[in-house]
């Protein structure tokens, strides 16, 4: 009985071995002749195309004026803070808290304010990307069509110049614009 399942476990054993030899070569195995990679760097496309340097700009303007509310702001609490902070040796108890406590409202108030506006910001900011992202892989899958690449990656470690279309899509993408 002990024979039986010492064979069978090495029977076992050998097929495994066989299936990881197997699954090895396979992996070792190159593409098929004439398979064709390419890559991009989305980060070039994001910041330097005409359609990000139009969305930073139009950005830009759309929040100027919460912007410059935002730099008022802090330049209230900044004379707010240095008022209290030369005026508290002379200031009684109550008025000390008041001012104090009037302080402490602002910078909330400053802090909420500042955190909604960089929460709009970024919302906009990713809904512009996302506008260039969608215009971009459109302007990818053409050109993938066109010059046969079997896939195109954008992320890698590092990838060759030779096989990055970046200039490519960039070109395409501003001459749309």
């Amino acid at each position: 009985m002990k024979t039986v399942s010492a064979t069978m476990s090495k029977y076992v054993a050998v097929l495994a071995l066989g299936w990881c030899s197997i699954a090895t070569v396979q992996a070792q195995t190159p593409p098929p002749p004439g398979s064709r990679i390419a890559w991009l760097s989305p980060e070039r496309i994001y910041n330097e195309s005409k359609l990000a340097k139009l969305a930073g700009e139009k950005l830009a303007e759309q929040f100027k004026g919460r912007e410059k509310a935002m730099q008022e702001m802090a330049g209230r609490l900044k004379e707010a803070s240095e008022k209290l902070d030369k005026d508290l040796p002379a200031l009684s108890e109550s008025e000390r808290a008041r001012r104090q406590h009037e302080y402490l409202e602002l910078d909330k108030e400053f802090q909420r304010r500042q955190r909604e506006f960089h929460e709009d910001l970024n919302q906009a900011t990713n809904e512009e990307r996302a506008a260039i992202s969608d215009k971009a892989t459109k302007v990818i899958k053409q050109l993938a069509a066109v010059e046969g690449f079997d896939i195109v990656l954008q992320d890698a470690v590092w990838a060759s110049p030779r096989i990055d279309i970046t200039d490519k899509v960039l070109a395409a993408l501003d001459k749309d614009k």
